[in-house]
Formats: structure tokens, sequence, C-alpha cells
């Protein structure tokens, strides 16, 4: 008997992804290679409680967020720039210096661009872009990276169509 591929037993095989698309709005940014930070930590309080000595009570607190990093090849898509100059320079002189957040998301893809898996993420905006690093003397991928800051993310399971 074999098991529709909408249900995924726990402890099945784990799915690969090929690479990653990271959406703002709803428009495509890009497809990356390589998507770095995306954890939640959760600070801890200790209580010391007066005459328990035995234990120290500890209570979740804040919960903090790293930065997004992202990496892939050269693209030919404007859509990255276009998004970044709404929330800095020009853009944010021309918002009367408010900064404007977005709603962001990152899909797994699988080889054939099946989407796997998504987070989407709440108060995204750009905190920086480095660009691919010119050598005549090295024949490297070119390569673009970028950071986002957020107000953190939920998953969110594909549906199977």
């Amino acid at each position: 008997m074999s098991t529709p591929s909408s249900i995924m037993p726990l402890g099945g095989d784990l799915p690969l992804a090929e690479r990653f698309l990271f959406e703002v709005d709803g428009v495509e940014i890009g497809v990356f290679r390589e998507v770095l930070g995306l954890q939640v930590t959760i600070q801890v309080d200790e209580i010391a409680e007066g005459g328990q000595n035995g234990f120290v009570h500890k209570m979740p607190s804040r919960m903090t967020w790293p930065n997004l990093v992202f990496r892939r090849g050269l693209t030919q898509s404007d859509a990255l720039f276009n998004w970044m100059s709404k929330s800095s320079g020009e853009g944010f002189a021309g918002n009367n210096n408010k900064l404007v957040r977005s709603t962001g998301a990152v899909t797994a893809l699988d080889a054939i661009g099946a989407r796997l898996r998504s987070w989407e993420f709440q108060g995204v905006f750009a905190v920086r872009w480095k660009g691919p690093d010119f050598s005549v003397g090295t024949n490297q991928a070119l390569e673009e990276e970028l950071e986002v800051a957020h107000h953190g993310f939920k998953a969110k399971t594909q549906s199977s169509a």
C-alpha cells in the first residue's frame, strides 16, 4: 500500500531543497541558493526563590530573531533594488522619513520548483546588499548577498494541489 504524497509520515525521508524563493508583498525578489538566520531564540529569566535552594525558576522572556542573509548568483531582475529604494534613501525621504515595512516570505523549492515549506516574515526591510567581488585573477562565480531585518516569522504548510 502506498502513502499519498500529501501525507508524509513523521520520520520519513527528509525533503531536499534545491533553492529558496524570497518574496516581498507578493513580489518575487529572487531565487537564492542559501538562506541563513532562520531561527528564533527565547531568552530565559531566572528567578531565585527565597528558601528554595534546590533550583532556580526559569521563565520564558523576550524572543529575538536574527537578520536573514540570502546568497545567490546574479540575476537580471530589478525587483530587489525597487523594493530597497522604498525603505531607504530617496524612497525613505519621500515617505516623510517613515520606514516602509513589508511582509516577506521564504519558500523552499525542490528540484522541479515545487514549494516544500514557507516561512512568513513581518516587518521586513533591507539592511545590506553586497555585490560580487571582481578580479581577473580568479574564475569564481559572481554572487550577490542580501541581509534583511524582520519582526519574526511563522511557518506555513504548503497545500498539496
